[in-house]
Formats: structure tokens, C-alpha cells, sequence
């Protein structure tokens, strides 16, 4: 499985438990950390944990596992997949590191025909 199918798989498992603004960001020409960064905002800590069991859950039963996860207890969860670096939020926190505009430079993928309107 690619990063990218990965990222899409992922996209579905948080858009399913209703994440906000979901966004993909291919970072592959920025960087050799990743591929993609894909970033979501939960409503709380609960729903962040809801959302991170979700992905681990819908990607493990691709035959993928994280290969790090880290900060499950903050307000901001980072799973790493490899070429795939997921960040869940809390909405504060997103606000606060602002990934979007660090990473400025990075296309944004259209995840639009995986999203539920």
C-alpha cells in the first residue's frame, strides 16, 4: 500500500468518526521526513481518541501499522506511518502550532471525493 493509499484510507476512517477540516498535504518535495502530512481537528479529547482508534483500527486491518504514536494524551496525537505522518488536534492546539502555515510551501491533495458532505 502507498503512502498516498494510506493517506486516502485514512482520510475515510476520520471523515466516518466526523473530524474537522481534514486536510492532505504532500510534502515529498519539501522534505525526506514523509510523503504526506494529514491533519484533522477533534471536538475533544474524547473524540480525539475516537478518531485515533479509528485510523489504527481501519489501516491495521489493511495489514498497516503505525511505526510510531506519539502524545495520545495532549492535544495533539502524531501516528507515523512511514511516508504517512497523521496529526490529530484538538482545535487549540492546532491553532497554536499552525502546521498549515509552517508547512506553507506543500500542495494540498483534494481528499474532496472522500469526504462526506
Amino acid at each position: 500500500m502507498t503512502s498516498k493509499q494510506r493517506a486516502l484510507e485514512a482520510v475515510k476512517a476520520l471523515d466516518a468518526k466526523k473530524a474537522v477540516d481534514i486536510k492532505l498535504m504532500e510534502i515529498k518535495d519539501l522534505t525526506i521526513i514523509a510523503d504526506f502530512f494529514l491533519i484533522a481537528t477533534a471536538t475533544s479529547n474524547t473524540h480525539a481518541r475516537s478518531l485515533i482508534e479509528e485510523v489504527e483500527k481501519n489501516l491495521e486491518e489493511k495489514g498497516v501499522r503505525p511505526n510510531h504514536i506519539e502524545g495520545k494524551a495532549s492535544g495533539w496525537t502524531l501516528l507515523d506511518y512511514g511516508g504517512l505522518i497523521i496529526h490529530i488536534f484538538e482545535r487549540e492546539s492546532r491553532e497554536y502550532y499552525d502546521l498549515e502555515r509552517l508547512w506553507s510551501d506543500a500542495a494540498h491533495a483534494d481528499i474532496s471525493d472522500y469526504l462526506t458532505d
